[in-house]
């Protein structure tokens, strides 16, 4: 019963595709295929709390070696709840958000296609998250894979859509043959993909098993140096930002490292590893957001520098903190990005500088206060206690990683800031009366912010005195107690975070400076770093090309020439020396032959004579012989 979660899904994006060009064009079609997709989300996870209620599981016997086999753990239970949820508003966001043109003109249709493919990401990420052998995981992974591709290139015809689709997809890509090499070492070592069986892993092969997964997963959780691929990702329509980084692509990689957290954890470089990529990447990501001056790639900046933080719980020890941290991220960065999307409705432009539309949009603007401040680790909202858990949790292995932990808090509460007040600051009039000139938004689209903001302060109850302890409970998980120095230097750093990013608001004063600054933070110049490698790794191409052309295939050519030469020699002489060896040898038998024939008289003394002068010469060998 339990493969009805992810086919469900799967099967209606095919039935949903299935009938695009006969849905309606008028806003009876955007309502229908509203009702569709959210009637999808919600039986999705009406499916996944029967699962996990009467503990369904699934298997699929391929063969006598590989069982496809479904299950319900506390991380994929987690996961298998999160992603519909934060589906659903997306979906009604993304069918009155976005549209399909008609060819030749006319009216704009509802975004069928664009559902479709959302809707089938949620069945993919559904399969992945519930998986319990390699085969499934990756058949699953590789779903995901194809599906992000299509969301991102979705708007094909705007020019470098495509080539960003193909950069994003090339380069998580790369880190899936990680996840290859780690179901090899799996198989190799227990003769099994079964998840069950891997505790029966040692040695060199849980080595090579562990390095595959920390491949596969930090290329798709975008942790350094991969992060620069979420970029590419945002040429994407803004529903397929949100939630690509909320629930699903870039989520795909902490799950793996949750999922497989024992096994990892028994290798003794794992930790070091993942607190380096952690840390890392929570730094450089937040230094990247905050300057980004493009408010989506703001976003995509902190959605990595966030993911950093999850994989630093992981790596201290602590994976329940990184998957609760995981949940009030989701919902914080849905809600942001469907709040940047509604912006750029209203300004034609995602630049941070050309917003400020707090005046026009006071709705909208509180909803993404909301998310901001839950973002900026501002206490009591949800995302801020599983930040503070984090830093705990880096406590634990040493101090000065708290305090390193808080350092990235406090980037994150400044680029929060910066977001806010930029996109949703009270702006000049002049600015506004152009703003509200344009399209705007419509109600639909407001709504679906609106609930995931009040996602965000729901789950702002973990602040409860014992909530978080009941959850640990729930999910079978430890969180680690906070520490009052801990605490007090981490909010001492929110605030200055909260202080610096207004600051830097009053001293933004054009897009054209923003944009300067946005160059430079294109990832602290990794891409250009990154092209300037595959430069030379081309020309070191070409010369071994040249050298190819020049000595290789010099030498096959004259190995042809000669042969040729050969040919023409044979083809020339030798006809007639074989012919005349052949006579020659034809002339020595017969020869041969008349000699042998001069022995056969038919006289019998001549054979009785040469008999006698036989044995006397065989006497005389014997006499020899026995004197000797």
């Amino acid at each position: 019963m339990l493969w009805s979660v992810p086919f469900l899904p799967l099967l209606a994006a095919l039935v949903i595709h299935g009938f695009g060009k006969r849905w309606p064009g008028d806003d009876r079609g955007r309502a229908v295929l509203t009702l569709a997709g959210v009637a999808i989300a919600v039986a999705t996870l009406l499916l996944v709390s029967v699962a996990v209620t009467v503990d369904w599981s699934g298997t699929y016997r391929w063969s006598s070696r590989i069982v496809l086999s479904l299950g319900m753990t506390s991380a994929s239970a987690v996961f298998a709840i999160v992603v519909p949820l934060i589906a659903a508003p997306i979906i009604v966001y993304s069918a009155y958000h976005e549209a399909s043109p008609v060819s030749g003109g006319g009216a704009e249709r509802p975004p069928v296609g664009l559902v479709a493919l959302l809707t089938a990401f949620v069945g993919a990420m559904e399969l992945l998250v519930l998986a319990e052998d390699f085969v499934t995981l990756l058949i699953a992974w590789e779903l995901v894979g194809a599906c992000s591709w299509a969301l991102i290139a979705h708007e094909w015809q705007k020019a470098g859509n495509l080539r960003d689709a193909a950069w994003a997809f090339l380069v998580t890509r790369f880190g899936d043959l990680g996840l290859y090499i780690a179901a090899a070492a799996a198989f190799a070592g227990t003769g099994s993909f079964a998840f069950a069986d891997l505790a029966q892993l040692d040695g060199w092969r849980l080595d090579v098993f562990v390095a595959g997964v920390v491949l596969a997963a930090a290329a798709k959780s975008a942790q350094v140096p991969f992060s620069p691929w979420l970029f590419a990702a945002m040429s994407g329509p803004t529903p397929v930002s949100a939630l690509l980084h909320a629930a699903t692509m870039v989520a795909a990689g902490i799950y793996l490292v949750v999922r497989l957290h024992a096994e990892l954890s028994a290798v003794a470089w794992f930790a070091p590893v993942a607190i380096t990529l952690g840390l890392t990447t929570a730094l450089a990501g937040g230094l990247v957001a905050c300057l980004q001056g493009h408010a989506k790639k703001l976003l995509a900046a902190s959605t990595s520098a966030q993911y950093g933080l999850m994989w630093l719980a992981a790596g201290a020890g602590f994976p329940g903190v990184a998957l609760v941290h995981f949940v009030t991220h989701a919902f914080t960065k849905a809600a942001l990005f469907l709040a940047a999307g509604i912006a750029e409705r209203h300004v034609d432009s995602y630049s941070l500088t050309a917003m400020r539309l707090g005046r026009l949009l006071p709705g909208v603007a509180a909803a993404a206060m909301v998310a901001s401040l839950a973002l900026a680790g501002v206490v009591p909202l949800s995302a801020a206690w599983s930040k503070e858990k984090i830093v705990t949790a880096a406590g634990h292995q040493a101090s000065w990683l708290a305090v390193i932990a808080a350092v990235a808090g406090g980037l994150s509460a400044l680029y929060a800031t910066r977001f806010q007040l930029l996109a949703f600051g009270r702006g000049r009039q002049d600015r506004t009366s152009t703003a509200s000139s344009r399209s705007g938004h419509s109600r639909a689209e407001a709504i679906s912010l609106y609930l995931l903001a009040a996602g965000t302060l729901a789950l702002s109850l973990l602040w409860w005195p014992g909530v978080g302890n009941s959850l640990a409970d729930l999910l079978s998980v430890h969180f680690p107690k906070t520490k009052l120095w801990e605490l007090i230097v981490s909010l001492l750093l929110v605030a200055l975070g909260v202080g610096l990013g207004a600051w830097a608001v009053r001293r933004e004063v054009s897009s054209q400076q923003s944009e300067k600054r946005s160059d430079m933070a294109d990832w602290l110049g990794l891409p250009t770093l990154t092209a300037r490698g595959a430069d030379a790794v081309m020309m070191f191409s070409h010369g071994l090309a040249r050298f190819d052309d020049r000595a290789v295939d010099a030498g096959i050519r004259g190995s042809a020439r000669f042969g040729v030469w050969l040919a023409r020699l044979g083809e020339r002489r030798g006809e007639g020396a074989f012919d005349g060896a052949t006579s020659q040898l034809a002339k020595g038998v017969d020869w041969a032959g008349q000699v042998a024939r001069r022995a056969h008289t038919g006289q019998m003394h001549h054979y009785y004579t040469g008999i006698a002068a036989g044995l006397a010469a065989i006497l005389i060998i014997l006499s020899i012989g026995a004197l000797l």
